[in-house]
């Protein structure tokens, strides 16, 4: 990819991989450009995103973002906080981030997933004005939907390793497969 190509894919809006009666849609910040030029989520090589999803067994293999289609058979999805493509999340404004949570709420009631996994909790502060919300399962909900803030998965996140990041995956791989899917189609 040349860095022409990148930069061209700039404000770029890459679908999303949703159905309905998914067990956990993840959300990232916003796709990179490398996402946006080649239409798939997590592309970058350095994010962590695809092994992470494995290691913490929500797939039985790692998947290349080409095979992003893929998790809708393991009722898996992918959407962003903010759909434009850019080189870095700084650049995004707080403005953006409330925005685009008031679109993802508005997602999430549509498509009620059991669990609404936020890869960033940054993000989720942000978009949802919970300043002090913290990794882990959230008060909040969204109609019969939960929130779990996760870890971002970005090779800039030098806080997480992949190990450390799969633990905390796992943790909501696990309430996903507890969490009773006659709880999400309910209705408010």
């Amino acid at each position: 990819m040349t860095p022409e190509e990148l930069s061209a894919a700039r404000d770029r809006v890459i679908p999303d991989v949703v159905a309905g009666g998914l067990r956990v849609l993840f959300c990232g910040i916003n796709p990179g450009l490398l996402s946006a030029a080649t239409g798939h989520h997590f592309a970058r090589p350095g994010n962590r995103f695809w092994p992470v999803l494995h290691l913490s067994g929500f797939t039985p293999r790692r998947f290349a973002p080409a095979e992003q289609e893929e998790l809708l058979t393991h009722r898996l999805g992918i959407t962003n906080v903010v759909a434009r493509a850019t080189a870095r999340a700084d650049e995004l404004s707080a403005e953006e981030f409330r925005e685009g949570g008031r679109i993802l709420t508005a997602k999430v009631e549509q498509l009620r997933p059991q669990w609404l996994a936020v890869v960033g909790v940054t993000a989720y502060r942000t978009a949802f004005g919970e300043r002090k919300a913290q990794i882990g399962p959230q008060d909040r909900t969204i109609g019969s939907t939960r929130i779990w803030a996760l870890p971002n998965p970005s090779g800039l996140n030098a806080h997480w390793t992949a190990e450390s990041m799969a633990q905390e995956y796992a943790r909501l791989r696990v309430a996903a497969e507890a969490t009773p899917e006659s709880a999400a189609e309910a209705t408010p």
